[in-house]
Formats: structure tokens, C-alpha cells, sequence
């Protein structure tokens, strides 16, 4: 019997690569991974060695903003299940790239959907991750935030993802795709990029414990409130997203279970450093022009349809991360202090 196959757009990233870990070791699909030809592949150096030896593992070079090296790829792969991850994903950078964040995110999973929809002989299920940043800034009065909370997004990436949500449901609705959208809250771990607030304090405390800056730890807004899940976890929901009676068109809200402010997430951090004098300052190129700051969601929905539920502890997350930023400074890289 011939495998399932998964393909991965943007396996590279922190999601992508801890998805390709989890589907390698629970499943016995052949794994697809799309990247760019420029795309850094420290996240997935480990599953390099598996490639060569064509292991279960292939790595196609394919672009959003080229369809046709969509086209490419998605006739190389075959795929059984899409999980659409590649992404512009900073939101802070979309302030400065609002064309390229719009273009990739949004025209780029309009690319893929009409790719995958002209495939010929292929009808994937297809997972369409949006964010939780569509919903943007939320009243308390609406806390938690469920999967009908009207869309306020607070920046071009929130715009982009509003887009890319609703390129989900259209082509599930209009041509009868196997699409299901998340619209995942924050989620967090080994291999997070040095641009999103906790790893970057992290990857700050893991060199001023190694002596490398000074003991100061730099920061944006630390007054936003957050839902913290695990990386591990997120990848697990997306595994039983489309094996467990998928609904085309539907979208679930998915987050974790533990909510704190940035800056108490921060003060956690500190708290499980090996220096005792560090001290905390805002820089103001770290905050955005405007912030969704009231991030709690209503995961009911998605619970009630697939069972699942977050099994990794806050604490064990950060210590994860603390401990990552430690290996990776340990091992002599150089690092922007961004």
C-alpha cells in the first residue's frame, strides 16, 4: 500500500519543523516539505541527513508569490494533506513591508488554493492556518474570544491573515475544496523566531547569563494579554485537524490553556535565569503602532470536535525555550540583539 503523503509549506519554520517531527514519529506518511531555495534550514538541520537518504523526507523549492513553482510542487508531491503554514508572520515587520506581507500571505495562499484546486487527480485535505491576530483588538466584554467575534485586526499582517482565512472558507464553499482554517493563538517553544517578544527575551537572557551584552533585557509592549500554548501541542491540534472527520469550510479557534500579560511571561523568564541582576527596559523600535492586546480564546469548539487539549505546562515551555536560546548561544553563533 502506498503512504500518505503531507506536504508542509514553510517546514523551515518553528511550526513547520516541529510538524514534520511530530508526523515523522506518529504516522508513517511520507513528509513533503515546500521552501524556498534561500530558506534557512537550521529549524530542520536534523531531518537533513533523513532527506539524503530519501527517509520519508523531500524538501521542494516552491514560492508563494511564483505559481508556478506551485505548480511544481504540488505535481512532485501529490499530496494526501496540505498544511498551509508559510507565512509572513511578524507582524511588527508587516508595519515596514505592508505590500510584501499582503502579496505572500494573501495573494500567495490564493496562489496554492487555485493550484491545488486545478490539480489534476488530487483533492487533499487542506489546513489553512490562519491567526488569532484576525480577531486583533477585542473589548473585554467579548473575553473569550470565539470563532464569531467579528474581525478587528490591528496590523498588515492581521489584515493579511483576515484575507487568507477567508480565501479558506471561499474555496471550500465555492469549488468544494477540503479546506479547514485554525486560527491558532500564541504558540511558543524550541526554535521560535528572535522577533516575537518571548524568544527574543530568552535568546537576551541566554547571552547576558553567557556574558556576551549587558544584563539589561530590551522590550516592547509587555502590558498585552496572551493565551500561551506550546508549539508542540499546536502541532498535535493541526495532526487531528485533518484526520479526525475534517468539515470543509469550518474554522476552530485553538490556543492554550494559561493566560499571563508579556510582561509576566517576562518576570517568569527572569525568575528561572541563573543572573539574578537583570534589569528590563522598553525600546521604542519594539512596540507597534497599534497592538491586539487582549488575546484570550474560547477553544470549545475545536475540543469538542477533535478532543484534544493542551498537555504541556507553561513553565515546561519557557524552560524549553530558555533552554534552546542556552544551546544556541552555548555553541559559539553570533546574534542581533533584536
Amino acid at each position: 500500500m502506498t503512504r500518505k503523503r503531507a506536504l508542509i509549506t514553510g517546514i523551515s519554520g518553528m511550526v513547520g519543523s516541529h510538524l514534520a517531527d511530530f508526523l515523522l514519529e506518529n504516522t508513517d506518511w511520507d513528509i513533503c516539505g515546500m521552501c524556498r531555495w534561500r530558506s534557512p534550514l537550521g529549524n530542520v538541520d536534523h531531518l537533513l541527513p533523513r532527506a539524503n537518504k530519501k527517509d520519508r523526507v523531500s524538501f521542494l523549492y516552491g514560492d508563494l508569490c511564483d505559481y508556478i513553482s506551485l505548480q511544481n510542487v504540488i505535481e512532485e508531491s501529490r499530496p494526501d494533506y496540505v498544511f498551509h503554514l508559510a507565512a509572513q508572520s511578524y507582524p511588527l515587520t508587516s508595519f515596514s513591508s505592508p505590500l510584501q506581507t499582503l502579496d505572500t500571505n494573501i495573494q500567495g495562499t490564493a496562489r496554492l488554493l487555485e493550484a491545488l484546486r486545478k490539480s489534476k487527480g488530487s483533492d487533499p485535505v487542506i489546513h489553512v492556518c490562519s491567526s488569532s491576530e484576525v480577531f486583533g483588538r477585542v473589548p473585554k466584554e467579548k473575553l473569550p474570544i470565539g470563532e464569531d467575534c467579528s474581525f478587528h485586526p490591528a496590523s498588515p499582517y492581521a489584515i493579511s491573515k483576515v484575507g487568507t482565512d477567508l480565501l479558506g472558507k471561499f474555496h471550500a464553499e465555492a469549488y468544494g475544496q477540503k479546506v479547514v482554517v485554525t486560527r491558532m493563538f500564541t504558540h511558543t517553544g524550541p526554535r521560535r523566531g528572535d522577533v516575537f517578544a518571548e524568544s527574543t527575551f530568552a535568546k537576551q537572557i541566554a547571552m547576558i547569563e553567557k556574558g556576551l551584552i549587558a544584563p539589561v533585557v530590551k522590550t516592547g509592549n509587555l502590558n498585552s494579554m496572551r493565551t500561551w500554548a506550546d508549539v508542540r501541542d499546536a502541532v498535535r491540534a493541526y495532526y487531528m485537524l485533518v484526520t479526525i472527520n475534517p468539515v470543509p469550510g469550518e474554522a476552530y479557534n485553538i490556543g492554550g490553556s494559561f493566560s499571563c500579560t508579556v510582561g509576566k511571561m517576562l518576570e517568569h523568564l527572569l525568575s528561572i535565569s541563573t543572573r539574578k541582576d537583570i534589569q528590563v527596559e522598553t525600546e521604542a523600535a519594539r512596540l507597534r503602532p497599534i497592538d491586539a492586546d487582549l488575546q484570550v480564546p474560547d477553544t470549545r469548539k475545536f475540543k469538542k470536535h477533535t478532543g484534544w487539549q493542551p498537555q504541556i505546562s507553561f513553565e515546561k515551555t519557557m524552560s524549553d525555550l530558555l533552554e534552546y536560546w542556552r544551546a544556541r548561544v552555548a555553541a559559539g553563533s553570533n546574534f542581533l540583539t533584536r
